[in-house]
């Protein structure tokens, strides 16, 4: 897909990786609709991008929050490309993480992309062409401790993106997951930082990331793992888990070290 004078929604637009993906967007002719829930940061990133792009000051994992998305998309003339990158990171032992947290993280993580896009969808649907983009993580394909809830509001966004690409196939909407490794954002913590380096983990840069989401937004891919040897392990763990559980068992000593 030409993303030239397209419609396209980018949720968590002013995180680290959502402001070099609206960049590569914008130089690319796309009209956006940037999603975040600052109002000054979003305001900064409109300056820098051109007045010719939407602010929505919202926090999507609220009806009342969809319901702005959704008017902004109906008032650019219907979306053509949907972004869906806000995330949250709780990183912690889950018998350490309280009730709210998996809550929260479950609302944002998983529960408010899938009912965005239900919003969105009739949209979409009028389009000759439309496009969704859901963005993971590696861990929804890897149970890693020290992440319980995070890996399964991953997981729920692998599964939705995978079911509900089949049940457009017969429509002009196509729906690609893509899941990137440990990436340099905001997000990470000290402890995650930490975590990461002892663990010898690669981590990326925002930009790359969003050049990956930017290609998939463009094309019809379904799935896509950033990462090497991380997109191989899960290959491995879908196939011989137990190779990986035994991995990372051997490493929880030092996991519950830097996160307990």
């Amino acid at each position: 897909m030409q993303l030239n004078d397209k419609v396209v929604l980018v949720t968590g637009a002013t995180g680290g990786i959502g402001r070099a993906l609206c960049a590569l967007l914008s130089a690319a002719g796309a009209r956006l609709v940037l999603n975040a829930m600052v109002e000054t940061s979003l305001r900064a990133l409109q300056q820098e991008l051109g007045q010719r792009h939407l602010v929505v000051v919202a926090d999507v994992s609220l009806p009342e929050g969809r319901d702005l998305v959704e008017q902004a998309c109906h008032s650019a003339g219907g979306v053509d490309v949907v972004i869906n990158l806000a995330g949250i990171l709780d990183s912690n032992l889950f018998t350490n993480q309280g009730e709210a947290a998996i809550i929260r993280l479950l609302e944002v993580n998983a529960i408010a992309p899938i009912l965005l896009t239900r919003r969105l969808l009739p949209q979409m649907l009028r389009k000759p062409q439309a496009r969704i983009v859901n963005v993971g993580s590696i861990f929804g394909s890897i149970g890693h401790p020290g992440f319980a809830t995070y890996c399964a509001s991953k997981a729920a966004t692998k599964m939705f993106s995978e079911a509900l690409a089949r049940e457009l196939a017969d429509t002009g909407v196509s729906v690609g997951y893509i899941a990137p490794r440990a990436t340099n954002t905001p997000l990470n913590t000290d402890r995650v930082i930490m975590l990461n380096e002892a663990l010898g983990n690669t981590t990326d840069t925002p930009e790359h990331v969003a050049a990956a989401i930017f290609a998939m937004a463009g094309n019809k891919s379904r799935l896509r793992y950033l990462g090497w040897p991380e997109s191989l392990f899960v290959r491995i763990n879908a196939i011989l888990p137990g190779v990986v559980h035994n991995a990372l068992v051997k490493k929880l000593s030092l996991v519950k070290q830097i996160l307990g």
